[in-house]
């Protein structure tokens, strides 16, 4: 049976759009950002990409909210750590976990792709909370850094962009079946 399925993302400095953009393309599934969506009744899988920041995955807790039971969550991360590395990945699965239902998580394909960063766009503030955060994770002895801290401290201040859509060809497979 074909599953009515809408591509939604949550996105920062717009790596998670630009690759729910070529998700769509991909898959011919409308993508939304999260916030636009009021009902998400009418699916039965929502694709839920969305940007690691501050600890957590941005708007997926608001979308898991707004979704029955019986609907089934696909959730597809997107950050500067290396999500080949498995403390990583485990670091982001424990996030995810916290922010929705057990459910959900126990039956929820995850994918984790590489994101982008450019620290001359972030507002003052957050320049201000990256500088703080930078400044702190510095003073840890290295066998106390983790993937994510060590990707913040070598990208801190520059231009980077990891993102690759070849790494979307699994996750358009999967939503294909």
């Amino acid at each position: 049976m074909v599953k009515k399925q809408i591509i939604l993302y949550g996105s920062r400095y717009g790596s998670a759009r630009r690759y729910a953009e070529r998700l769509t393309e991909m898959t011919g599934l409308e993508a939304v950002e999260y916030k636009e969506v009021k009902n998400l009744g009418d699916y039965d899988r929502i694709v839920y990409l969305g940007s690691l920041y501050a600890g957590g995955v941005t708007g997926l807790k608001q979308t898991a909210a707004k979704m029955s039971p019986q609907q089934e969550l696909m959730v597809i991360t997107v950050g500067l750590a290396d999500p080949t590395n498995s403390a990583n990945v485990t670091h982001v699965r424990q996030s995810i976990k916290s922010q929705i239902p057990e459910h959900f998580y126990n039956e929820s394909r995850l994918f984790h792709l590489r994101g982008a960063i450019d620290y001359t766009k972030l507002n003052l503030k957050y320049r201000l909370m990256m500088s703080l955060l930078v400044k702190k994770v510095a003073k840890l002895p290295e066998e106390q850094q983790n993937a994510e801290t060590k990707a913040m401290l070598e990208t801190y201040g520059k231009q980077v962009d990891f993102v690759d859509f070849n790494t979307l060809q699994p996750i358009a497979g999967f939503i294909k079946e």
